[in-house]
């Protein structure tokens, strides 16, 4: 069995918010024998994936007993189901990689929008190898993770495909002053990184906005986040906040909407795409 992804406890989510106060044996009873109470549950809380016909009869049943659902949500539904199931590059790293961080590479590479503050290190998906080596071998804090180091630098380099691929991933980056003035190990690591940074920060679907060391407080300080945008299906939206041993999914309207706001507040506060663009060469200068 594998493990529940992101999407897969969303779609179940959502499923039991339309259930409402009506019991697993009640929806079967009504279902007249399209489902009994181990698939629904199983449905729910996301121990397999679902297929599309199962969502699709459920809906339509919810429907028949008087559920409000609206072809922008069962598009949504339907959409979580398909990607729920789907595997991905990833998949061959299983061994190298946390569920949770499988979760943020599928989420990557369906998201339409990715907007980021980073506290205190530049973006994966803007890192070079040889700093991606040093970020995460300096945060490898087992001797299980620092065996691994090198299939997760192909993995940092392998998610930024999402990028350039035919209809590319808009990211926008707000990243601390101080991240870019890190003094890595190996000579002239950050000189090169920064150097992506300006030739990234050219092309049309990447925005990046550097908050500076002198800024007044500002809701940045309570950490980094990063809101995985879906489009036309906003309800699909999720933040990911990640920590040194763990990692968390916030998925309800309301709070990733906070988060959205908060995004909003640093972006007023940072610099502007383009004296950020400055502000990164004059930092190379003295890297």
């Amino acid at each position: 069995m594998s493990a529940p992804t992101v999407r897969r406890r969303r779609l179940g989510a959502k499923l039991r918010a339309l259930r409402g106060e009506l019991t697993l044996e009640d929806v079967v009873e009504k279902s007249a024998g399209r489902f009994n109470n181990a698939k629904l549950s199983r449905l729910e809380t996301a121990k397999s994936a679902a297929k599309q016909q199962d969502v699709n009869d459920l809906l339509d049943l919810y429907v028949d007993l008087g559920r409000e659902v609206s072809d922008e949500l069962r598009a949504a539904l339907l959409t979580l189901t398909r990607e729920g199931a789907q595997r991905g590059w990833w998949h061959s790293y299983r061994g190298v990689l946390t569920p949770v961080y499988e979760d943020l590479i599928s989420l990557e590479a369906e998201a339409t929008s990715l907007a980021t503050w980073q506290l205190g290190a530049i973006p994966g998906l803007l890192h070079t190898s040889e700093y991606a080596r040093e970020i995460i071998t300096t945060t490898a804090m087992s001797a299980a993770v620092e065996a691994k180091i090198d299939a997760l630098v192909e993995v940092r380099l392998a998610r930024q495909a999402v990028l350039t691929r035919d209809e590319p991933l808009h990211l926008w980056a707000i990243i601390a002053e101080g991240a870019l003035r890190t003094q890595c190990v190996g000579e002239g690591v950050m000189r090169d990184q920064l150097g992506r940074l300006q030739a990234l920060g050219k092309r049309p679907n990447i925005n990046i906005q550097i908050l500076p060391t002198d800024s007044p407080p500002h809701v940045g300080q309570m950490g980094s986040f990063t809101v995985l945008g879906f489009d036309q299906h906003a309800d699909l939206d999720v933040v990911h906040a990640e920590s040194l041993t763990t990692a968390l999914y916030v998925e309800d309207r309301d709070q990733v909407a906070v988060y959205r706001d908060a995004f909003e507040r640093l972006r007023a506060t940072a610099l502007s795409v383009e004296a950020s663009m400055d502000r990164i060469v004059e930092i190379r200068k003295q890297a």
